[in-house]
């Protein structure tokens, strides 16, 4: 395999302007060894942000099925088989989310308290409720959030 080491390259991609190219031509350094040639520093950065966009993944997804949970149990008048589907949906989401990435799976805790505040913001405005009508810490465990039963 040839080495395309930034003296090879010509004008080698810059991380800050073009992000794309610069991604491709670390990746070909990895593929060839050219383990001088790398960015070790912006592409350990790059595989940070990564890794945390797979957690916000987790924790919109939790968002969501949290905020529908909430609202499920604080305006029963609008319960409904659509609003049943949504829970089943949401549930599913975050199942895919950790299935993809079973690592976050010891960080679910920590997911479920961070985004339970926006959730319950969310949906105290849906239901038009004082956001205190809801409980300060999220009352869900996480066996709960993934298989409550409900019914109409």
């Amino acid at each position: 395999m040839a080495s395309r080491s930034k003296d090879t390259v010509g004008a080698a991609a810059d991380h800050e302007r073009d992000l794309y190219s610069w991604l491709v031509e670390q990746a070909h350094l990895v593929r060839d060894g050219d383990w001088q040639a790398v960015d070790r520093e912006n592409l350990a950065r790059e595989i940070d942000a990564l890794a945390q966009e797979q957690f916000n993944k987790l924790e919109s997804a939790m968002h969501v099925l949290l905020t529908h949970l909430l609202k499920w149990d604080h305006a029963a008048i609008r319960r409904s088989r659509g609003r049943s589907q949504s829970v089943q949906s949401q549930r599913q989401a975050v199942v895919d989310v950790l299935a993809r990435n079973p690592g976050l799976t010891p960080r679910i805790a920590e997911a479920i308290a961070h985004c339970y505040r926006k959730a319950r913001a969310d949906a105290a405005n849906d239901v038009g409720l004082d956001e205190a009508s809801f409980p300060a810490k999220c009352p869900y465990e996480w066996d709960e959030i993934v298989a409550r039963e409900f019914t109409i």
